[in-house]
């Protein structure tokens, strides 16, 4: 198994195929793909064939918070093939996704929800779960907050930046809003 890592309009139709049926499967009837604007990667685990056993894709944009801007990146779309779950592939993608961004000179911050069950995945990856921390997502007109009834989402985070307080994100209300295509990450 090897972990591969391609920019949106370099995504081999192949492998594009494979990632958009793994998503089909595991959220019906939602739409492929991720807004061009948060210059999304896809982080894929292939096998010796090509076969995709895990995707996920990074998204990156500035968030203005408590002052100041952060060059913020996030996880999203996180799935593996329901054939090779049990396994280890989807976090061993996830660990990989975390040492990539913390390598990145241009990420300050890496935030993104979950759903409550999936915590203790992410943090065995190596994120921080953030208590009372709420990402607001879509836009500022039709916002989509992950304290929203029905909604039983966590925030996780990594602080990669050398001048990134954690503590500036404990208990906040952070406005990610990163669209209406990628309404949370």
């Amino acid at each position: 198994m090897r972990v591969l890592t391609y920019a949106q309009p370099e995504l081999p139709p192949e492998i594009a195929a494979q990632v958009a049926d793994l998503e089909a499967q595991a959220w019906p009837g939602a739409a492929a793909g991720h807004d061009p604007v948060l210059a999304p990667r896809t982080m894929v685990l292939v096998d010796e064939d090509g076969t995709v056993a895990a995707s996920l894709a990074l998204l990156f944009k500035p968030v203005r918070h408590a002052g100041r801007t952060y060059r913020a990146a996030g996880l999203s779309g996180v799935v593996t093939r329901d054939t090779a779950r049990g396994r280890g592939y989807g976090g061993r993608l996830v660990a990989a996704a975390r040492t990539a961004l913390a390598a990145d000179p241009a990420v300050d911050l890496v935030l993104f929800s979950c759903d409550r069950p999936l915590v203790p995945f992410y943090e065995a990856a190596g994120f921080t779960r953030l208590p009372g921390t709420v990402l607001l997502g879509g836009t500022p007109g039709q916002p989509l907050a992950t304290d929203a009834p029905g909604f039983a989402k966590e925030v996780l985070a990594d602080f990669p930046g050398a001048d990134t307080e954690a503590a500036a994100f404990a208990g906040a209300r952070i406005a990610l809003y990163p669209g209406l295509v990628d309404r949370l990450w």
